[in-house]
């Protein structure tokens, strides 16, 4: 699946219905920025979206997907049933993945906090203290930062 040819299909399809990208955004409950960040390849539409835009657009979801129009001797496996809850599970298993990710780094930067507090002794010891109890604060704050986008696209 290539974004940036999905995104220029979205266009053409859009400009061939005579639909601003405001029109398309309105007819579809979505800014006309998101038509933007589809048509320049920067994401894709989510996958509970993908039915209306392609219902707008009269196109299928694997042309969506495959980012252009299905010749005749192409041989479909899925339908499109198929294709948008496959879609869907990729959608929550990168939310997942960024769940799991932010959790990893508190939990790193708390191992990185304790272990800056047991070094102790010399200037030099009390330097790389510093420089774990930094970083350890720094790991901390992106893992909460993570965690907190992740929930919230939930």
């Amino acid at each position: 699946m290539n974004q940036l040819a999905t995104g220029k299909f979205i266009s053409r399809k859009r400009k061939e219905k005579n639909y601003t990208q405001e029109q398309l955004a309105e007819k579809l409950g979505v800014s006309n920025k998101t038509i933007s960040k589809w048509e320049t390849g920067k994401c894709m539409p989510d996958y509970s979206i993908i039915k209306n835009l392609c219902e707008e657009l009269q196109i299928t979801v694997a042309e969506l997907i495959d980012g252009g129009e299905a010749g005749e001797k192409n041989i479909r496996l899925y339908d499109d049933e198929q294709i948008v809850d496959l879609l869907r599970r990729i959608q929550e298993l990168e939310k997942q993945k960024n769940l799991v990710f932010g959790i990893l780094l508190v939990v790193m930067g708390g191992a990185l906090q304790a272990l800056s507090y047991s070094i102790d002794g010399s200037n030099i010891k009390d330097f790389f203290s510093g420089i774990l109890l930094g970083i350890s604060i720094a790991e901390m704050i992106i893992g909460v930062y993570v965690l907190g986008r992740s929930v919230a696209e939930r």
